[in-house]
Formats: C-alpha cells, sequence, structure tokens
C-alpha cells in the first residue's frame, strides 16, 4: 500500500472547508465493512461549521462564475492527469472504506477519470440559441437569444455504493458551469471524496469552490439543505431521504436519484449462454449495491428453466472472500445491519411459494449470491429496493405479460429487454414506464455521458455530465430591439 493511502485512511481526517483542513469538535471511528478495523477517525461537523461551509461557497461563487470556461476545463483536465497518476491508490481508498472488490474498485476510478474527461469537455460547449423574434407580428424588428448562467451554490449529498464517481457527477458539471459546491459524502465512504479535493486543490482550483463537510445527515444534510444561500440540491440516496430533501428545499432545484428494483426482461429464442455472465454483473457486481442493480428477471417460459439453471450455476462459481483479493467476487454489505435486513427478506420468502435456488446465507459475514424464483410480487424482495445481492427470476408467457409486471413498481430507473424481435424491443422501449431502456443487455448499464435518471420514486431530473450541466445552469433570455 502506497504512503499516500495509508495516511489516509488511518490518522484524523479534517474537514475542507474554504481550502483548508478544519478541526472539529468530535471524531468518530470509521471502519472497514469487511474487517471492522478501524481506518480513520472522521471529522464530525456541526450546524455552525456545515454554516461556515456554505459561506465559504457563497463567497467564492462570484470569482467561479466569472472564470473563464477554457480555465474550468483546464482545472478538470489537471484532475484528470492526477487520478490517472494516483488510480492504484485511489482505489485502495474505495476498497477499504466500503469493501467494493478490488477489481470494481479499479473500474469506479477508471469511470471516475472518463467522468470528469466530460466535464472538462462540457465546460467548453456550454450555450444558448437564438431565436426567431419575427415570427410573432411583434416580434418584428427585434433579435434574440438565450444564455446559460451558473446557478450559484450547490448543495451535493452522495451515496456509498460509488463513492469516487457519484462525486464525480455532482462535482464534475458543477465545477464545469462555474458553480461552487458544499459536498457531504456518505459516512461511510469519506475518504474517496477528501481524497478529490485534494486533488483539485492541487488541480487549481479556487479556495471555496470545494467544500467537503463530513458528519451526521441530519445535522450537515440538513443545514445545507434549508441555507437559503444554497441554490441546488442534487442528492443520490433513498426514496425517503429523497422525499424529507423535497419537502425542505423550497423553491431551490433539486435533482434526485433515488431507488429502483431494475428488472430484465429476456424474451423467447435468446440464446442463454451469451447473456448469463451480463447477468452476473448485473445483478452481483458491487455485492448488488447498485441502482441500476439487476433485481427481478422475468424469463420467458420456453427459455426459463435453462436460464435458472445457468445462471444459478454460475452465481454459485464466484469467489467470497477480502474485497482486497484481485480474485473476489463478492464481499461484504456496506453494514451488519444491512446484512441483516437482507436476510429478514430472504426469510420472508419461507412461508410462500418462492424457492432459494441459490444462497441465501451468510458465509464469515458475507451474504452468498442469492437467486431467488417463483417470487410473488409483493415479498420485498420483489417489490422493495433489496440493495444486496439478491435476484427473483420468474417465468413469463409473453412479453406484453413481462412489461406489465416490470411496470407493476413504485420504481422506473431502468429497465433491460433481450430479444431477437425489433417488434417486441419497439414495443418494450415504448411501453417500459422507466427513464431509461436498454436493449439485449441488462438494466445495470451506464456510461457516463448518457441522460440518467428515473421516473415515479427513482426520483427527479436526470444525470450524465451534459443533462447536469443543464439542470446546474439557469438559462436567461436577452431581447434586442433594433427597430
Amino acid at each position: 500500500m502506497s504512503k499516500h493511502v495509508s495516511e489516509l485512511t488511518s490518522t484524523k481526517q479534517f474537514l475542507m472547508i474554504n481550502g483548508e483542513k478544519v478541526e472539529t469538535a468530535k471524531y468518530a471511528p470509521l471502519r472497514s465493512p469487511y474487517s471492522g478495523e478501524e481506518i480513520a477517525q472522521i471529522a464530525m461537523a456541526d450546524k455552525a461549521l456545515t454554516k461556515k461551509a456554505i459561506d465559504a461557497a457563497y463567497n467564492a461563487r462570484e470569482g467561479m462564475a466569472k472564470m473563464p470556461a477554457y480555465k474550468r476545463a483546464e482545472i478538470l483536465e489537471n484532475v484528470v492527469t492526477l487520478l490517472k497518476e494516483r488510480a492504484e491508490e485511489a482505489a485502495n481508498i474505495i476498497t477499504r472504506e466500503s469493501a467494493k472488490p478490488i477489481m470494481f474498485s479499479k473500474a469506479e476510478v477508471a469511470r471516475t477519470i472518463e467522468t470528469y474527461k466530460f466535464a472538462a469537455e462540457e465546460a467548453k460547449r456550454i450555450h444558448g440559441e437564438t431565436i426567431p423574434f419575427d415570427a410573432a407580428a411583434g416580434g418584428v424588428g427585434r433579435f434574440g437569444y438565450t444564455v446559460r448562467e451558473p446557478i450559484g451554490v450547490i448543495g451535493a449529498i452522495t451515496p456509498f455504493n460509488f463513492p469516487m464517481n457519484l462525486v464525480a457527477h455532482k462535482v464534475g458539471p458543477a465545477i464545469a458551469a462555474g458553480n461552487t459546491i458544499v459536498l457531504k459524502p456518505a459516512s461511510q465512504t469519506p475518504l474517496s471524496a477528501l481524497f478529490i479535493a485534494e486533488l483539485f486543490q492541487e488541480a487549481g482550483l479556487p479556495a471555496g469552490a470545494l467544500n467537503v463537510v463530513t458528519g451526521p445527515g441530519g445535522t450537515v444534510g440538513d443545514a445545507i439543505v434549508e441555507d437559503e444561500r444554497v441554490s441546488m440540491v442534487t442528492f443520490t440516496g433513498s426514496v425517503s431521504v429523497g422525499i424529507g430533501i423535497r419537502s425542505k428545499a423550497g423553491l431551490k432545484k433539486t435533482t434526485l436519484e433515488l431507488g429502483s428494483n431494475s428488472a430484465l426482461i429476456i424474451d423467447k429464442d435468446i440464446d442463454i449462454d451469451q447473456i448469463i455472465d451480463r447477468c452476473i454483473m448485473g445483478a452481483f457486481s458491487n455485492q448488488g449495491q447498485v441502482c441500476i442493480s439487476l433485481q427481478r428477471v422475468y424469463a420467458h417460459e420456453d427459455v426459463y428453466e435453462e436460464f435458472v439453471t445457468k445462471f444459478t450455476a454460475a452465481a454459485k462459481q464466484l469467489k467470497i472472500g477480502d474485497p482486497l483479493d484481485p480474485e473476489t467476487y463478492i464481499s461484504a454489505l456496506i453494514s451488519k445491519g444491512e446484512a441483516e435486513r437482507v436476510l429478514g427478506w430472504i426469510y420472508e420468502t419461507a412461508g410462500s411459494t418462492a424457492n432459494i435456488a441459490a444462497g441465501g446465507k451468510l458465509v464469515d459475514g458475507i451474504l452468498e449470491p442469492t437467486i431467488i424464483t417463483d417470487a410473488d410480487h409483493d415479498l420485498k424482495v420483489s417489490c422493495q429496493e433489496a440493495f444486496a445481492p439478491v435476484v427473483v427470476v420468474n417465468k413469463v408467457s409473453s412479453v406484453e405479460e413481462a412489461i406489465k409486471e416490470v411496470n407493476n413498481s413504485r420504481f422506473g430507473l431502468q429497465a433491460g429487454i433481450y430479444t431477437n424481435s425489433v417488434k417486441n424491443a419497439l414495443f418494450a422501449s415504448q411501453e417500459l414506464h422507466v427513464g431509461g431502456v436498454i436493449i439485449n443487455d441488462v438494466p445495470t448499464y451506464r456510461v457516463d455521458q448518457m441522460p440518467y435518471g428515473g421516473v415515479k420514486e427513482s426520483g427527479t431530473g436526470r444525470e450524465g455530465i451534459k443533462y447536469a450541466v443543464e439542470e446546474m445552469t439557469e438559462m436567461k433570455l436577452i431581447v434586442w430591439n433594433h427597430s
């Protein structure tokens, strides 16, 4: 392990406010979800220190708004370069604080580099449009156009499951658009955010433009959401917290990326061997702690038995254990409480028609990859968000029936369909009530420049750098009378 990693994960970690490390009265131990060992002491901010961070962002906002686009792009490009140099260290930090297997942490760092690269590119193409005013009789002699201006201070609240890349999806477009940020990372994964804040400082970002405040959500999060100087809140996390943010935010803009129980339809005539690896990745990467993790499969009766047999066999081959082992595919969930919750959901299936085809138990504190068949829709493992390595596989007689089952959900983030029928693919793309339909792949597919967000209880607004920049800017109309 490098010197940088040991420094970042074995000592007191401070707040980052106005370009300086700030001490707090209280610290809390950060423990590895896998081993339970203490890896750092994390600063616990109070309301006053959160206000101080908002002060810094508010005071820096005019300087950031006036910074030329090429300069904002240059800072983001510098972060790309620095993160490439320290990619292995970054992956180790993610794994130590979240128990994400190192193979997936390395993939996350690679995506984070791409995300900041996209942000650097988008910083150079934030523009409006001209309006043909003479299309209206009252517009003759007038000329108009729109510009997009930074919104100001952005409050960003990020989750534990992609602690570096989901920070990038908020910080990258915010900087690209000329905003300032107060960032509250998830309590279990603050080290990734503090690491990135140091890179931004080294990359030339002005003091106050990015402030990182660690501490309890009820204290830090509420102070950010309720402060009138914060112009927008961007949040990724649970539905209940998202609803609370929406109710407290008043007229602030909000982007909310919330829950899901993403589904996949498998049509008849699909070569099952060709899709098993993708389904394994979709259901079990990062222990299923992915917003678009594959949680429900609706397989056509013609291929159902073959799919269950091969999917179950593949799941049983996955290596469970230490997340720092490069061969490990499944490690500990983010907390013991989460493991107990999911186990309760699995045990709930015992009095039903459902059958546990694979997994369903803890092995050395790690939940095995779990496959449940014939699960009634009302079971928690089907209708709620598991956020664990749990997938339900049910049999259907048609794509139409499958679509009804997919849509029978509080959520609507992404859905996938494997089909050789253009007609069925088009029908699914029209009828699935979700933010994104993925044809001939799992719903877990995401690249970082695509629009990403959902409908129903999956949230509001869209991420993906270009689309996040639109959310993080205000449109202004300019009209000239030249008659």
